[in-house]
C-alpha cells in the first residue's frame, strides 16, 4: 500500500504526462478505460506506457493519450481505444503495456490496426 503523499506525487506526475486538455478531435485520441475495473485489471501500466512513448517519440502534437471512465465492458478490460480522425473508432482489449505500445507503433503511427487484439475478435 502507498501512503498517502506517494499516491498524490503519482497522481500530479501522471497529470502532467496525460493530456487532460479538452480533445482535440483533428488528432488521434488514444482513450485508455481508467475505472475500478481496468485499474485492477491492470490499466495504469498500460496508461503510463502509451503516455510516456508518445512524449519520447514527440507525438503529442498529432496523438493524445487520454483517460477514460467505465467503457462497460469489464470482462475485457483492460481496454484501449483508438479515435483517428475520419476513420472508425477501433476498440481493443486484454490490453498490456506491450500490447499497447504495439498498438501505438503499428496502428496509431503505422495506420494499420492488429485485428486479433480488438474487441471483434474476441467476443
Amino acid at each position: 500500500m502507498k501512503s498517502l503523499e506517494e499516491l498524490r506525487q503519482i497522481k500530479e506526475k501522471m497529470q502532467s504526462q496525460v493530456s487532460m486538455r479538452t480533445e482535440d478531435h483533428n488528432h488521434t485520441r488514444v482513450v485508455v478505460g481508467m475505472a475500478t475495473c481496468g485499474i485492477a485489471a491492470g490499466a495504469r501500466p498500460v496508461l503510463k506506457a502509451l503516455s510516456d512513448a508518445v512524449q519520447e517519440q514527440k507525438l503529442t502534437d498529432k496523438v493524445q493519450v487520454l483517460q477514460t471512465g467505465c467503457i462497460g465492458l469489464c470482462q475485457y478490460e483492460p481496454i484501449v481505444e483508438v479515435i483517428i480522425p475520419g476513420k472508425e473508432k477501433v476498440t481493443y482489449v486484454r490490453m498490456n503495456k506491450e500490447k499497447a505500445l504495439e498498438v501505438l507503433e503499428k496502428h496509431v503511427k503505422g495506420g494499420k490496426a492488429i485485428a486479433e487484439y480488438t474487441l471483434k475478435e474476441n467476443k
